[in-house]
């Protein structure tokens, strides 16, 4: 005797309520609640430590992810659909005997399905914000995991929804097959009309491939300044330095001259210099050796065999002196290096007794 002989025989009986026996009513209740369990362990437990396995990033926590209610519905659905299926098949009563109403048992079975299938798509579209972390970079880029999941989260949102229309019309019974067979000259005609998105798209995967700049990157495209915020299918979002988005298509991207700050190995300092046309010459070149010293010898320096203090212009009515120093690829570095390298010129500049040229001064004379 099998197992489903075992257990129609357990539970057969007298009709309770539409076609239902005693025992079956019980047993479809004691279904519900061991569906309702498996959902409810695995949303607590299950899911929480395969995320807190899989994930390569600590950007994210397997509770806070699967805490959502809708998870559990989702394998406890599966959980009823599979055990009404495996007992419609494997459980009957015999004639002039009852169990359950086979008709209202399948469509039990179909219900669950589709709400499974149905909160399937809703966490899948749901998880795709959060496949950075599955995604491993050589050498832990942060930078590079944040541009790929960007292109990777709109690519798994498109296919999701896509994949979501085919599966949601098969279980309302439509056949989109035929559909899409029939587009025919239409379907031709919005694949020319979409070039630009497709130009767009596969500027994306040239952005990813190339990573020109990545995600948090500071760049320069034509005219637009500012931080890469996102790498979408279609566009890039920029933030300017005046807190605005402008959004470039890909496809421009990859035709256009594109500069990195961010990728910068060091930062480049020339302040310059003005002295009175009769200034002395030993004075002068006193002035730049002392100020060149002085500047290499500060920790901030970088690239000392291409720095240099130099006069570059002696025209009436000044003799101009520029400078070229390094120092690290750091903003607030440069603007303070900056300002201490003027401060150093003008002490420098007092103590070989030259005089800066005063352009008001001289207009007056």
């Amino acid at each position: 005797m099998t197992m489903g002989s075992e257990i129609a025989e357990i539970l057969t009986g007298e009709e309770l309520f539409y076609g239902f026996s005693t025992f079956g009513i019980g047993f479809l209740v004691m279904l519900i609640g061991v569906s309702m369990g498996a959902g409810l362990i695995s949303r607590r437990l299950l899911f929480p430590r395969l995320m807190d396995l899989l994930s390569k990033t600590e950007r994210i926590d397997g509770k806070t992810l699967f805490a959502p209610k809708s998870l559990g519905w989702m394998i406890g659905l599966l959980a009823m659909w599979q055990s009404v299926d495996w007992v419609l098949e494997n459980v009957s009563a015999a004639d002039e005997e009852y169990i359950w109403e086979a008709v209202l048992m399948q469509d039990i079975g179909q219900l669950c399905r589709a709400g499974f299938v149905v909160l399937m798509l809703i966490a899948a579209y749901r998880l795709v914000d959060y496949l950075d972390a599955f995604i491993v970079v050589e050498g832990d880029n942060m930078a590079s995991r944040r541009s790929l999941a960007s292109v990777a989260e709109a690519i798994g949102r498109l296919a999701v929804v896509i994949v979501g229309i085919f599966v949601l019309a098969g279980l309302v019974g439509l056949n989109l097959n035929g559909m899409i067979a029939g587009l025919g000259i239409t379907g031709l005609a919005l694949a020319l009309a979409a070039k630009d998105s497709v130009a767009n798209v596969f500027g994306a995967i040239s952005i990813i491939i190339d990573q020109p700049f990545n995600v948090g990157d500071w760049i320069i495209v034509d005219d637009v300044e500012g931080e890469v915020i996102s790498i979408g299918l279609r566009t890039t979002m920029i933030r300017t330095g005046n807190d605005t988005i402008v959004t470039v298509p890909n496809s421009y991207i990859t035709s256009e001259p594109v500069e990195n700050f961010t990728m910068r190995r060091f930062r480049r300092i020339r302040p310059s210099f003005e002295f009175e046309e009769n200034s002395d010459e030993g004075n002068l070149k006193k002035f730049c050796d002392s100020l060149c010293e002085q500047v290499l010898a500060d920790p901030r320096a970088t690239k000392a065999g291409d720095s240099w203090v130099k006069i570059t212009n002696s025209l009436p009515p000044k003799i101009t002196v520029s400078c070229n120093f390094y120092c690290e690829s750091s903003s607030n570095i440069q603007r303070e290096f900056t300002e201490d390298i003027l401060l150093m010129g003008r002490a420098r500049g007092l103590e070989c007794e030259l005089s800066f040229h005063e352009p008001r001064r001289r207009a007056k004379l």
